[in-house]
């Protein structure tokens, strides 16, 4: 039964590592599939792992192991350019719409808050994606480009930029939300991003959204404060 158990966890390890470019410790697992049935079929065993870690703080459930985590000079600004080969999964801790004023964020974000998004100059309704869509970044596109804080698996910080218009990114999107970076070149310690080389797989850490959006919108003001304080 245990040799049994042992090789299933194996499989679902190893579809999660070619599907998903996930690649879970073995402790977190072993205490995946301690929680399953047996008889559980094996794409319903990933699907669930999948969900499970696109919700998980992935520095505490996925390997850090130098093939799966930022180079450990990342931040080298003496380096010029870079390319990184991959894949290597980051998960979002923040994000900022560099075409917008600080007003214009802190109304985007309340926007969202009231489950409104922009489509052009037009206000529209957003409705809540279901638990079965891990995307984490059902958004409407307006702005850009983005500067987003990442994160891996090792805890390493990097910011990325949207060179190009990647589907997804936006004010609207999850924070925790899951990338796969492939083949991404990195100037200066900043990671340039476009859709050829960023892939969102989803996911949301409810605790840091609800942290995050309380916490930028109360920087956003301070600073706007202060701004009008300086030029009186």
């Amino acid at each position: 039964m245990a040799s049994s158990t042992t090789q299933l966890a194996a499989q679902v390890g190893s579809q999660l590592a070619s599907i998903r470019n996930l690649h879970p410790t073995q402790q977190w697992l072993t205490a995946f599939m301690n929680t399953q049935k047996s008889t559980t079929p094996l794409p319903a065993l990933t699907q669930t792992a999948s969900f499970r870690l696109l919700s998980s703080d992935i520095t505490t459930t996925l390997s850090a192991d130098a093939p799966h985590c930022l180079p450990s000079d990342i931040h080298n600004t003496e380096v010029k350019e870079r390319r990184l080969l991959g894949p290597i999964v980051l998960q979002l801790l923040g994000i900022e719409d560099m075409s917008k004023s600080r007003w214009e964020q802190v109304e985007a974000i309340e926007g969202l808050e009231r489950g409104e998004g922009t489509k052009g100059r037009e206000i529209i309704r957003v409705t809540n994606t279901t638990e079965d869509d891990d995307s984490g970044a059902t958004v409407n596109k307006d702005g850009g480009p983005h500067k987003l804080s990442l994160q891996d698996a090792r805890g390493a910080r990097v910011f990325g930029i949207e060179l190009q218009e990647i589907k997804g990114v936006g004010l609207g999107m999850s924070i925790g939300c899951k990338f796969v970076l492939k083949n991404v070149v990195i100037a200066r310690g900043v990671m340039l991003m476009e859709p050829a080389n960023s892939t969102i797989l989803g996911g949301k850490i409810e605790a840091w959204h609800k942290a995050w959006k309380e916490n930028r919108k109360a920087e956003l003001k301070a600073a706007i404060e202060a701004s009008e304080r300086s030029a009186r």
